[in-house]
């Protein structure tokens, strides 16, 4: 049965690193993948270049083997013929002390040659291993060169991100300003000064179309007293062609006549007078 306590503590410690991953700054978390990009390839050259040194100490050390073993096969060479001079000249323990030399000298070229083998060997596998990490190093550079390349892009991502979510911060507080009510608005003042300019066009119209109907009436006035006159003139031109022909007919008139004709006369012009008035 599973520790509850152990659960419990890995199911905490994955929701923190969740939690950490979800707040995280992008710009960290990019950082941290190009530092540890890095990392890794460094670590591939020190191992590549440590095998590439294994290969090289081995080729120093097979060089070493090769003067050493081209120098025991000389001195054996020599002993064997230092030998052979010796017993023919008779000396044979001269000649048995060189033969043991040589035999000593062959004794360790023989082990020369085989440290020289076995070192020939791991230097076959050194030198594979050395050609493998080279390559390895090259696809790390690559990769890594890769992976900066889409740090920078990553890089320019999140600053437009940046860019873009202070934008929208700033249209959406840019919402925010509400109109003040203390202070008159445009078009408030554009339709208090249209109405006004509207009432300033009835009131002229208004105007304008009470002084035309006052000068119809006036001339209606002015042409019904210019008639009235008209008539009364003429009633007054016929009572005087009335009395001129009643005087040729009486002859001369008496005081009394005379004050009655004024009378009829001032009659007359009363009823002229009286006349236009009652047409």
């Amino acid at each position: 049965m599973a520790n509850p306590f152990s659960k419990g503590w890995k199911y905490l410690m994955q929701s923190f690193d969740s939690a950490i991953d979800e707040n995280a700054d992008p710009k960290v978390q990019i950082e941290q993948a190009a530092n540890a990009a890095k990392e890794q390839h460094n670590a591939i050259t020190r191992q590549a270049a440590e095998i590439i040194g294994q290969k090289k100490q081995l080729e120093i050390k097979l060089n070493r083997l090769r003067e050493t073993q081209a120098d025991q096969q000389a001195k054996t060479k020599t002993a064997l013929q230092m030998a052979d001079k010796a017993a023919a000249e008779g000396d044979s323990a001269k000649a048995q002390e060189f033969n043991n030399t040589a035999e000593a000298l062959a004794s360790q070229l023989v082990a020369t040659e085989q440290q020289l083998a076995d070192l020939t060997t791991q230097y076959g596998a050194a030198e594979q291993a050395a050609k493998q990490a080279e390559e390895e190093q090259r696809r790390s550079e690559a990769r890594l060169e890769e992976q900066l390349a889409e740090v920078n892009r990553l890089r320019a991502q999140v600053d437009q991100a940046n860019m873009q979510e202070m934008s929208a911060q700033a249209m959406d507080t840019i919402g925010q300003f509400n109109a003040d009510d203390s202070v008159p608005t445009l078009d408030g003042v554009r339709d208090k000064i249209e109405r006004r300019y509207a009432t300033a066009l009835g009131q002229q119209e208004l105007a304008e179309s009470t002084a035309t109907g006052a000068e119809g009436v006036m001339a209606e006035i002015e042409a019904g007293q210019a008639g009235a006159d008209v008539a009364a003139t003429s009633k007054l031109a016929e009572i005087r062609a009335a009395m001129e022909k009643e005087a040729a007919t009486a002859g001369e008139l008496t005081p009394g006549t005379e004050s009655g004709g004024a009378q009829g006369v001032e009659a007359g012009q009363s009823d002229a007078s009286a006349k236009p008035e009652h047409d």
